[in-house]
């Protein structure tokens, strides 16, 4: 990833276009630009019905831990999402400034390292009550290819790479590149942290949803699980502006009158939200976006540009290493939707784990439908 982020820009100064759009239709033409826009529109589109589907997840255990609310509507993940829907993702997401974003973005770094936190802590005081899976620490298995998938879904920032590029005081491929590795290095070390403390805590019954696999009685949990649910309700207003852009830039050049802005805008978020109502497991969501959207985003379409682009010898180590990540992205695009469709990960959406304590799980098994 962080390599292909670099090639991007390089691209960007061999063909002197300064938008990822502009560089894949100098090098590919209409035909290329027309699949990165079906790519840069399917890879947010997604993430916002992955947004809802965790907001229903967490929220509803939020409620039901609140005395006098009970297993009432505000339990019911599809009402959850339909209310948080309508009164706050829908009216945020009609901004037309993103700049307006500005301070919800930096509530959510700060939520994130709250949710971080939790994590952490509870590796430490709740892993001892959970028993570990059978051959919990393999390192990898066969579908190890579809993990790669869903890491492409969290480390994507392609789409933005050049705005970012454009702002540097000094806008050289050697800034560039120490931009990139400090940025990159510092979200690997945040998702390791997050996965590592995940994985210790629940081995091989870790969900694609953590905040799943803790009990409902969990004060800190909950706690957790209201962070979480509040940073993805700030975040989808910004893949919805990207999926409206996509469509601004294509259909009507670029240009939105406002009443054309309101119901595209009312359109997307509600195709968005009738997918994540009908369906509510969060892992396969991530793992097709990963390698049908991201992965080409981060890997193949990069590499390909960089490739028709390059002046130098086929055996100069950016050629080289732009063929490996070319076929890289291939092959994990390619296995790992064979093996997503084939062996999609089990989701115990809404059910109480079986290791918390047994008057939990029989309140929930006598109150609640399987």
């Amino acid at each position: 990833t962080d390599y292909s982020i670099i090639l991007l820009i390089k691209g960007g100064n061999l063909s002197s276009t300064k938008t990822y759009q502009d560089l894949v239709r100098k090098t590919y033409g209409l035909v290329g630009y027309l699949i990165l826009s079906t790519l840069q529109f399917l890879y947010p589109f997604i993430a916002m019905i992955s947004y809802n589907i965790i907001t229903g997840d967490t929220l509803t255990k939020v409620f039901q831990r609140i005395p006098g609310v009970g297993l009432d509507v505000l339990t019911d993940r599809h009402f959850i999402i339909l209310l948080t829907t309508i009164i706050f993702t829908l009216p945020i997401s009609l901004f037309r400034d993103i700049a307006k974003l500005g301070k919800v973005s930096l509530l959510s770094l700060i939520l994130t390292i709250v949710i971080l936190i939790i994590v952490m802590v509870r590796t430490v005081t709740f892993s001892p009550q959970v028993p570990k899976s059978e051959n919990a620490w393999i390192f990898a298995k066969s579908n190890a290819v579809q993990a790669i998938g869903v890491m492409s879904f969290a480390f994507i920032c392609h789409h933005n790479s050049f705005l970012i590029y454009g702002s540097l005081e000094e806008p050289t491929l050697k800034n560039w590149s120490q931009v990139t590795h400090m940025s990159v290095s510092l979200a690997l070390v945040i998702s390791v942290v997050f996965a590592a403390c995940g994985y210790m805590t629940f081995t091989g019954y870790t969900e694609g949803d953590i905040f799943e696999n803790y009990c409902r009685d969990d004060n800190l949990a909950t706690f957790g699980r209201f962070c979480y649910g509040v940073t993805v309700i700030l975040t989808f207003p910004l893949e919805c502006f990207v999926t409206r852009e996509v469509i601004a830039n294509v259909f009507f050049h670029g240009n939105l009158s406002t009443v054309f802005h309101v119901v595209v805008t009312v359109v997307i978020i509600a195709v968005a939200t009738g997918v994540s109502l009908m369906y509510d497991c969060l892992g396969i969501v991530l793992e097709l976006n990963g390698v049908l959207s991201a992965t080409p985003l981060v890997f193949i379409i990069p590499s390909a540009c960089y490739l028709r682009l390059s002046k130098e010898r086929w055996n100069h180590s950016d050629n080289i290493i732009s063929c490996l990540i070319l076929v890289l992205g291939v092959l994990v695009m390619a296995v790992g939707f064979v093996m997503t469709v084939l062996r999609p990960q089990e989701c115990s959406h809404g059910k109480e784990m079986f290791y918390c304590p047994s008057s939990n799980v029989s309140l929930y098994n006598s109150t609640l439908p399987p």
